[in-house]
C-alpha cells in the first residue's frame, strides 16, 4: 500500500508534485521559521502535558480496558510520505475491524468518513474528542516532523486511494495538527469538496501570519468544545 500511494503521489500532473506550482512553494525563511516553532512550541507543550497525559491514559485504560490507551495508526503525510500517527484512545478495542459495517452510514461524500453518534466512541473518548485532548500525542509527531502544528489534516491511506488528481494536492505540505477546517464552527456540515478546498487554500496562503491566526482560533474552538 505504501509504494502505491507513493507512485500515484509522484506521478501524474503537476498539481501532484510539491516543487512544480508557484502557490506550493514558500521561501525557506518562513519554512525555517515554521519548523523553529514546531520543535520549541511541542516540546514545551510536551513537557507541560505529560502528566495531564499520563493520567488520561490511566482513566482511558480504566473505562474500556482491552487495549493501550495510546491509539497508533498509519497516516499519509507530506509527498505520500507513511507515518505512524499517535492519538489517545476514544473508541473501544476493536474500532478498525467494525468500520467495514459502519462504512454504509457515512455522512460525507468522498473518501472521508464521519457519522455524527459512532457507536464505536466511549464514554471517556466523547470527552476528550469534544475538547481535542485526544489530540494531544500528536505533539510527538510534530517535534519529530512529521507533522506541524497548521496544515491539512493527514489522511488515511484508504482515503488517499480514493483521491481524484485535484484532491492530492492536499499532500503537497506536510500535515498538521489543525487546519482551516478545524476552526469552522459548523465543520461537521461542511462536505468533504469543501475541506479539500479549504486545504488548499491554505496551502496557497501559507505565512507566518496565517498560521498564528489559525493557531489563535483553534484555541477559541478547543474553550467552545467544538470538537466532534
Amino acid at each position: 500500500m505504501k509504494g502505491k500511494i507513493n507512485y500515484l503521489v509522484s506521478s501524474g500532473s503537476t498539481s501532484k508534485n510539491p516543487d512544480s506550482g508557484s502557490a506550493v512553494y514558500k521561501s525557506p525563511a518562513y519554512l525555517g521559521v515554521k519548523r523553529g516553532f514546531d520543535i520549541v512550541f511541542s516540546l514545551i507543550c510536551l513537557i507541560v502535558f505529560t502528566i495531564p497525559i499520563l493520567l488520561l491514559m490511566l482513566i482511558i485504560v480504566i473505562d474500556s480496558p482491552g487495549a493501550p490507551p495510546i491509539y497508533t495508526q498509519d497516516r499519509v503525510g507530506k509527498n505520500g510520505k507513511m507515518f505512524k500517527f499517535y492519538k489517545l484512545r476514544s473508541m473501544v478495542p476493536n474500532a478498525d475491524q467494525m468500520l467495514d459495517s459502519l462504512l454504509d452510514q457515512n455522512e460525507m461524500e468522498g473518501p472521508a468518513f464521519k457519522i455524527s453518534d459512532d457507536p464505536r466512541i466511549t464514554r471517556v473518548g466523547r470527552f476528550i474528542r469534544k475538547t481535542c485532548i485526544d489530540e494531544l500525542p500528536q505533539l510527538w509527531n510534530i517535534l519529530k516532523g512529521d507533522m506541524s502544528f497548521v496544515g491539512p489534516r493527514p489522511p488515511l491511506p484508504r482515503e488517499v486511494e480514493q483521491y481524484n488528481e485535484y484532491q492530492f494536492g492536499r499532500l503537497a505540505v506536510t500535515p498538521g495538527l489543525t487546519c482551516y477546517w478545524q476552526i469552522q464552527p459548523d465543520r461537521n456540515s461542511l462536505s468533504c469538496d469543501e475541506w479539500f478546498e479549504m486545504d488548499l487554500k491554505y496551502i496557497e496562503e501559507r505565512s507566518i501570519k496565517t498560521d498564528l491566526l489559525i493557531l489563535c482560533k483553534t484555541v477559541g474552538a478547543v474553550l467552545n468544545m467544538e470538537g466532534v
